[in-house]
């Protein structure tokens, strides 16, 4: 279908009074179909009414242009109408004359006749023939909003525009009305884009809802797809499989844009002290035990014993927030799963390669296998009891959850699965949750089971809703958990800030480690600002913690290992290399070519090892195999021939990952 509206790469500037400018509205660029619906979405200031305007031709792009079927606009015309909040009614006419007002001006070739049929029309569509000769001031707001949507369409316009049409009515005005609307331009073919802030009434109305990011310099930043078929009913699209997912996509981005306009508003340039480059940091991190180094290493003074004076942990809901931090540029590092800097790396987020670095492994262990408590009903205890279950069960669709596709969560989850015989793609279905949802979506039976960090797996056994069907202890015992990351760009530019950043937390994961610091570390991550549970969920014993599970029997768990001597902390290639094996398995990201370019540029062996020694701290190492529970053996030394000989897969590519030339800090 050919290009309807075009509005390609268009800026917005404002110049303000007493000089200087605003960038309103940054590289726009948006295609609109014949008869679709589109929906601008975004917080207030983000340009969404700007936009708007310069579809109307009320007001003209900076640079940039907007065409109506190939026809660049340059001022208002009929074949564009506009429905504002308002009303924008003449108080002195009927309705019938208020409409008339538009017919009579835009088709005065018409006779008569024909004029007065088109207004009879359109005031039947929209409802309102027992009101065609009252005045504006004897309606409600709803049959007002209906007046300037009758005058609006009487003219036939080639695209309807609206701002905030209904933002001003009760709902259940609001509702009828959308409905009204939906069938109004379905019946008619109308091309509409609508400025909202409602997000259902987002999903409901449209074809596409366009999310504008925060001001100045506003851009496009999603689109989504509504996958929901036509004609819609209120009642029936909220039971459409793709709505709570669409809802929270927008939710998300809204909130995300929210936290966005917060960290910039108190973030300043660098300040540079105590011989570092920047001590203002900005640091994300999510709610799990795992983030006890980042909350020690603030509440205790690591940070600022190591000149990192002014440092902000950034609470994320998920790790999608964490990626979306690092991408925007408004996190300085950031708590990540072991396999997000290489994913990220690699081009696993939008396709486009961004280089993140580690210089911490922060913590090791610390993850399980949750399933539902229904399953032990069914016998199912054990890896080889699910893939019997699955088999005899195969007209069900189950659901696992996992945090992020390139979590060590998720890759255990997929190695167990598949070391068992099961395909985690073809024989269940694996779905990102927040790490909160999980417990949420299995207590409600939504998912069948999930693998996550603590304290999520121990509360599900202890409260009885699930039980741990594989932990650390039963698939790797010390794998990698979660790590420090930082852009490649930023590491180049901060050396001795990356240094010292390093330095306190490698600190706090040693006092993290130490047994008499357990309560007082116990105390710190169960606040609000944490964690957020009850303590009884935070574990953090220097042995295997037994816990009794659903099913009668006592399951021990490996804890979070925070420090311990032979360098557990130091960032391990070979590990990082098995990491890229298994997204290349699983299609996440293509393996790279050029594997020992990547894996020597993630790991910055070099930053870990000045940090440690400066602490005083052991840095011996010896290269460990790893050993999953299959017995199956990782050759660091050939990838591919480990890739080529696993059972369950997809078909994976090989590819040379161009990435950026690291830019140096001038001397």
């Amino acid at each position: 279908m050919s290009i309807f509206v075009g509005v390609d790469q268009i800026d917005k500037v404002f110049n303000l009074t007493g000089g200087g400018q605003y960038i309103a509205l940054k590289g726009i660029d948006l295609q609109i179909k014949k008869g679709e619906f589109i929906s601008l979405i975004g917080h207030s200031g983000c340009g969404k009414s700007t936009l708007l305007n310069m579809i109307a031709g009320l007001d003209l792009p900076t640079d940039g242009l907007v065409t109506l079927e190939g026809q660049r606009i340059t001022k208002p015309g009929p074949e564009r109408m506009v429905v504002f909040q308002n009303y924008s009614l003449l108080p002195w006419r009927t309705v019938r004359e208020n409409i008339a007002l538009a017919v009579d001006s835009v088709m005065k070739d018409l006779p008569t006749g024909q004029r007065k049929a088109i207004i009879d029309k359109h005031i039947d569509m929209v409802g309102l023939r027992p009101h065609a000769d009252k005045q504006p001031g004897t309606l409600s707001g709803g049959q007002k909003q209906r007046v300037a949507i009758a005058r609006a369409l009487a003219i036939r316009p080639k695209l309807l525009l609206l701002d905030e049409p209904f933002g001003a009515l009760d709902a259940l005005t609001r509702g009828n009305l959308q409905e009204q609307l939906m069938q109004i331009c379905q019946e008619n073919e109308v091309t509409a884009v609508m400025v909202t802030h409602d997000v259902d009434e987002a999903v409901l109305l449209s074809d596409r809802i366009v999310m504008l990011t925060n001001g100045p310099e506003s851009k496009i930043g999603g689109i989504l797809e509504v996958d929901i078929p036509r004609p819609r009913k209120r009642m029936e699209v909220v039971e459409h499989p793709s709505y709570y997912s669409l809802r929270s996509e927008m939710i998300y981005f809204l909130n995300q844009q929210k936290r966005v306009k917060k960290i910039r508003a108190r973030k300043t340039t660098a300040i540079s002290r105590h011989g570092l480059e920047k001590v203002n940091l900005e640091i994300g991190f999510i709610p799990l035990v795992a983030c006890a180094p980042l909350a020690v290493a603030k509440e205790k003074g690591f940070f600022a014993k190591h000149g990192l004076d002014e440092v902000n942990l950034t609470r994320e809901t998920s790790w999608r927030g964490i990626v979306d931090g690092m991408a925007g540029g408004y996190l300085d590092a950031a708590q990540m799963p072991s396999g997000m800097p290489i994913w990220l790396t690699l081009g696993g987020h939008e396709n486009r390669p961004m280089s993140v670095v580690t210089a911490l492994t922060m913590t090791r262990n610390g993850n399980g296998i949750t399933l539902d408590k229904r399953f032990l009903d069914q016998g199912v205890k054990s890896l080889p009891d699910f893939k019997q279950y699955l088999l005899r069960t195969r007209e069900k669709r189950h659901i696992m959850g996992v945090v992020h596709p390139a979590s060590m969560h998720s890759l255990l989850l997929r190695y167990w699965l598949a070391a068992g015989g099961i395909d985690p793609d073809k024989d269940i279905h694996i779905q990102t949750i927040p790490p909160a949802q999980m417990i949420v979506d299995l207590q409600k039976g939504s998912i069948d089971g999930y693998c996550i960090g603590e304290p999520w797996n121990i509360r599900a056994a202890e409260e009885g809703i699930g039980f741990t069907a594989a932990g650390d202890l039963d698939i790797w015992l010390g794998h990698p958990g979660k790590v420090l990351g930082v852009k490649e760009e930023w590491a180049e530019m901060y050396p001795n800030t990356h240094i010292a950043l390093t330095k306190a937390l490698l600190e706090a994961c040693y006092y993290c480690s130490l047994p008499e610091n357990a309560e007082e570390v116990r105390q710190i991550l169960a606040r609000k600002d944490y964690v957020c549970t009850d303590m009884d969920y935070i574990h953090l014993d220097d042995t295997t913690l037994k816990i009794p599970s659903a099913d009668g029997l006592v399951r021990e768990y490996a804890h979070h290992q925070f420090y311990a001597e032979s360098a557990i902390n130091r960032p391990s290639r070979t590990e990082q290399i098995w990491i890229m094996t298994q997204l290349a398995r699983w299609g996440d990201t293509p393996f790279p070519r050029n594997w020992v370019e990547i894996v020597e540029r993630v790991c910055r062996v070099r930053v870990f090892s000045t940090a440690a020694r400066e602490l005083g701290l052991d840095i011996s190492y010896t290269r460990q195999p790893i050993q999953l529970f299959d017995g199956k053996s990782f050759n660091a030394d050939d990838p591919i021939g480990y890739l080529n000989s696993l059972a369950i897969k997809r078909d994976f590519s090989i590819a040379e990952v161009v990435l950026d030339s690291p830019i140096r800090r001038a001397a």
